[in-house]
């Protein structure tokens, strides 16, 4: 077989949403061939582990602690891969998903670099399983929609909040956790019920993983009382209305509670 990993040559890999057990095996093998690895803030330790003798160098943003801007990383990329190195671009998740993935590719591509793309777990996959649910359910909600919550500091998200507001669809707000008033009074104010259910998801597949069900109007309390600082995604639609393991879990906690 011939080689897909060869000198001068970059790979961009999900990393999944933290759990180094939904590490595809593609993406184990290129890590441990790598012989520079550029990863993001919310891969951990043990995904760094496979990468063995590699440098490992840290570029990952997250919300008002961004250690290098998408150009920087994008010039960090093209001098690697011109030096020769084999090059692990390493992402939370899915490269697909809210991940500027196309803009790496473009600067690699324009001076003639091999790039090629490795598919993820993405958080929203991994938080509904590990909920015991699904992001789909049959004759309630037939489409699934994928939603970025980042925004600059003090501004507002610039959505189509109407669109939105579907009854049928399971919405997945990604990076979700200081947008979450927004979240609940936008798509309120568009005609998505109050009662609407939403799944609270932190730190998804990570040994400290948190879940809370709760209802639209009420996303900003729950967020607050569980969020606190953690990477947040927010699931909102009947999909997520029975959540087996979620309920297991609370019920099992209000029993330990009352002895």
């Amino acid at each position: 077989m011939a080689d897909d990993f060869p000198q001068g040559s970059v790979w961009l890999v999900g990393a999944g949403p933290g759990d180094v057990e939904l590490l595809t095996l593609k993406a184990a093998r290129l890590i441990a061939r790598a012989e520079i690895v550029f990863y993001d803030a919310l891969v951990g330790p043990d995904v760094l582990a496979l990468a063995g003798d590699a440098e490992l160098v840290p570029v990952g943003k997250r919300s008002g602690r961004h250690s290098k801007d998408q150009g920087s990383i994008n010039s960090l990329l093209v001098a690697a891969a011109l030096a020769g190195q084999r090059v692990v671009r390493l992402k939370g998740g899915d490269p697909a998903m809210f991940a500027r993935t196309a803009e790496e590719v473009e600067a690699l591509a324009g001076v003639g670099v091999t790039v090629r793309i490795c598919p993820g777990v993405t958080t929203a996959s991994a938080a509904v399983a590990a909920a015991g649910t699904s992001l789909s359910l049959r004759g309630l909600a037939r489409r699934v929609q994928f939603v970025t919550a980042h925004a600059r500091a003090g501004e507002m998200l610039d959505l189509d909040w109407q669109a939105l507001a579907d009854a049928q669809s399971t919405l997945a707000f990604y990076m979700g956790r200081s947008a979450a008033r927004q979240i609940s009074e936008r798509l309120i104010a568009a005609g998505l019920s109050g009662a609407t259910p939403v799944l609270v998801a932190c730190d998804v597949s990570l040994p400290g993983e948190q879940y809370l069900q709760t209802r639209l109007d009420l996303l900003p309390l729950a967020v607050r009382a569980i969020a606190d600082g953690r990477p947040t995604l927010i699931l909102v639609g009947e999909a997520v209305a029975q959540a087996p393991r979620v309920l297991a879990q609370a019920a099992a906690e209000v029993n330990v509670a009352a002895q």
